[in-house]
């Protein structure tokens, strides 16, 4: 197939929305996953019907009968994937690590790191036996893989654990051509950062207004990346609000 076929999970907003419409707009056939179908069938619908196909497939990347559902149902529509971006993600609020509950920690582990392993490992198996043969995966890491935020011990354990994750992937798909990097986004522009323009928590106490990048320059990199042939790959990168204090927390 000329056409490359792309997964996005967490599909219905933010990040995925604005990466699925830029694979898009860059000749990709889109597989859209998630666990909101609404949310996934407006991504498909601002897609629009011209040029290669939007599909959703309501998913939750949590269970693994659900994952394996979700790549059947792309063998059986295209019988191949040369991208998988796992994007989707979870957080709790920022509340003192001696306050989350069991079910708080668990929850952003199973989205995060369970969720995008399991996609992952169902991708491997595809890509290794499918002609031509390879593919690539980008992993959605965030800042928080490089250095935390307070109150957040979840989601910064499973971004610092997605960066192994990351590594193991390159490492074991180099010979089954297979090349897996990492996008590393600081304060993009979405719901979930809206916050930020009200003022975040820093690590001296003090609450901050922290400034906020364009959505699109998230997509362009991913596409950047995605467009490259699998003899090269980003490892890393890190795309971040110029003026938000990652160089200099703590």
């Amino acid at each position: 197939m000329s056409t490359k076929i792309a997964l996005v999970t967490g599909a219905g907003s933010g990040i995925g929305r604005a990466v699925s419409l830029a694979l898009h707009s860059a000749g990709y056939a889109v597989v859209l996953a998630g666990r909101r179908e609404a949310q996934l069938k407006e991504t498909a619908a601002l897609a629009g019907q011209a040029g290669a196909p939007t599909v959703v497939i309501p998913t939750d990347i949590t269970q693994p009968d659900a994952v394996r559902d979700l790549f059947a149902g792309i063998r059986n529509a295209f019988g191949r994937l040369d991208l998988l971006f796992n994007n989707a993600g979870a957080n709790t609020p920022a509340i003192p690590m001696e306050d989350l509950t069991w079910e708080q920690w668990s929850g952003v582990l199973a989205v995060n790191l369970s969720g995008a392993f399991l996609c992952a490992q169902q991708a491997i198996r595809l890509m290794k036996e499918q002609t031509p043969r390879g593919g690539r995966i980008i992993n959605n890491g965030s800042i928080s893989a490089q250095v935390p935020r307070p109150h957040s011990a979840p989601y910064t354990a499973t971004k610092h654990a997605i960066t192994g994750l990351t590594k193991s992937i390159a490492l074991d798909g180099r010979a089954f051509d297979i090349a897996c990097g990492q996008i590393d986004i600081g304060n993009a522009a979405t719901a979930m950062t809206e916050r930020m323009a009200r003022g975040v928590l820093q690590a001296d106490g003090s609450l901050k207004e922290e400034p906020r990048m364009d959505l699109q320059h998230v997509a362009d990199a991913v596409v950047y990346m995605a467009n490259l042939p699998l003899e090269a790959n980003v490892q890393t990168m890190t795309v971040m609000a110029t003026k938000m204090p990652l160089v200099g927390r703590g």
